[in-house]
């Protein structure tokens, strides 16, 4: 989709209440994408994205704009904590592992994509094989040598050509009847026996507990391919059978060659990395010299963004034209406190504000998966249907944004707590409440979180 950045902002404020300076600056940084794809090649190599850093508390939306950002641009995406990573040398996950686990996810997408296109095909194929199952072909029967018996009458000869073409059309009536069956979901629950993929190989748990899962999956693909395919049977519902089987005869149409190439080429050009808590790998300990699993960190981060190529099971993969978007609350260290070089590779700032009581109670009703038409949605399944009066939400609001100000600030999660706390007696009795209606008023959320409110004010007198 080619949007304009007011278009991708009104995309993203179906979802995140607020942060307007955020959400301009991610929808320029798309915008520039597609801008720059159509350039001359020659231009084109010389321009490069400018990666984003994003401040403020825990709970304000910096991890959801970016990965709505990336289902927006149809791109791969992977988010990755700093905290995670150690410097090269030492035990723990490497940062290259970033860019692999992003080409992971750009072929999933890729594949699902492509697996998509011939579903049609692969559901037919699929009812074919359990046709097969359910009805395994006849097995022809050995031809005898022309004359070897002699004493055969022609009429005994055409009665038994014409008993096999009988037998052969009721074969074909009884598979046509459970073709009718099956596409009429009669034989849904009926258990048949599959051959499945046995996805494990010997010896595959002595490795484990080495630290690098990187050099775990890159050994298991290569003893993979040394075993023979195996198989074994078990028992499935058609349902589950048939899913199996769609998926399989899916693999088989698609073209692997052709969706990692796509693939490699989507997440150098389009790919989106997300790396959350960068703070946490900012400065160094007083006292104690340089902390590897600090500064070392940044080091090694820093030749990613910049523009490298990082070796892959799939290939070179260039990381210059990927956009980088970083974020962290800075509570203790600054921006100032990432060593030089990587700061400069952040060319974008952007400061995101804490939640006030308004955006609170925005929240909880705006977005396409607010919080109360969640909880709503999930009674209705037990046959209980919630009503959220305005007063009601208003001191949900309320609360929440008390206990961020009283307690540590945890932004939007906090209404998570609240919610939870509210409706825990009433979840608990839900299977007791069946075809009732449960209206939810100030005065249900005062009796159900008083204990919330009396700590909450206690706070207050606290010095």
């Amino acid at each position: 989709m080619n949007l304009t950045p007011k278009e991708i902002v009104r995309q993203l404020d179906r979802y995140i209440i607020g942060q307007t300076d955020a959400k301009r600056s991610v929808a320029i940084a798309l915008r520039n994408r597609y801008r720059r794809s159509l350039l001359d090649e020659k231009l084109r190599e010389e321009i490069t994205p400018k990666n984003i850093i994003m401040i403020g508390p825990t709970g304000v939306g910096k991890t959801e704009i970016a990965r709505r950002l990336a289902k927006l641009a149809h791109a791969p995406f992977t988010k990755v904590e700093a905290t995670k990573f150690t410097e090269v040398g030492y035990v723990g996950r490497d940062v290259e592992s970033i860019i692999r686990d992003l080409v992971e996810a750009s072929i999933r997408m890729v594949k699902k994509e492509k697996m998509e296109s011939v579903k049609e095909k692969a559901q037919a194929a699929a009812e074919e094989r359990l046709l097969d199952t359910l009805l395994p072909p006849r097995k022809k029967k050995a031809s005898t040598p022309f004359g070897l018996f002699q004493d055969s009458s022609d009429e005994t000869v055409d009665a038994e050509i014409l008993s096999t073409e009988s037998r052969d059309e009721t074969r074909q009536s009884t598979r046509e009847k459970y073709r009718q069956m099956l596409r009429a979901g009669k034989l849904e629950q009926s258990l048949i026996e599959i051959e499945v993929d046995e996805n494990r190989y010997p010896g595959a748990g002595v490795i484990t507990g080495m630290g690098n899962e990187d050099m775990l999956i890159q050994i298991q693909d290569v003893f993979g391919n040394l075993f023979p395919r195996k198989t074994r049977k078990k028992k499935a519902s058609i349902q589950d059978a048939r899913r199996l089987f769609e998926q399989e005869e899916a693999q088989k149409l698609i073209d692997m060659d052709e969706v990692i190439d796509e693939a490699v080429d989507l997440a150098e050009q389009k790919g989106i990395v997300f790396i959350d808590e960068i703070d946490k790998i900012a400065g160094k300990e007083i006292g104690h010299g340089p902390d590897v699993s600090r500064e070392g960190v940044q080091r090694d981060i820093l030749p990613i963004v910049e523009g490298t190529v990082v070796m892959t099971k799939y290939g070179p993969i260039r990381t210059d034209f990927m956009l980088f978007i970083a974020a962290g609350a800075f509570h203790v260290s600054k921006i100032s406190d990432l060593i030089p070089e990587l700061q400069g590779r952040f060319p974008i700032r952007v400061e995101l504000q804490s939640l006030s009581e308004e955006d609170f109670r925005q929240i909880l009703t705006q977005p396409e998966n607010a919080i109360i038409k969640q909880h709503i949605a999930l009674m209705h399944t037990e046959g209980v249907a919630l009503i959220f009066t305005d007063d009601a939400i208003d001191e949900i609001a309320k609360i929440a944004f008390m206990m961020n100000q009283s307690r540590e600030n945890i932004g939007a999660r906090r209404l998570h707590t609240v919610m939870e706390k509210l409706l825990e007696e009433l979840s608990y009795h839900a299977e007791d409440l069946k075809e009732q209606t449960i209206t939810v008023n100030r005065a249900f959320v005062r009796q159900n979180l008083h204990e919330v409110i009396k700590g909450t004010d206690m706070h207050k007198y606290i010095l």
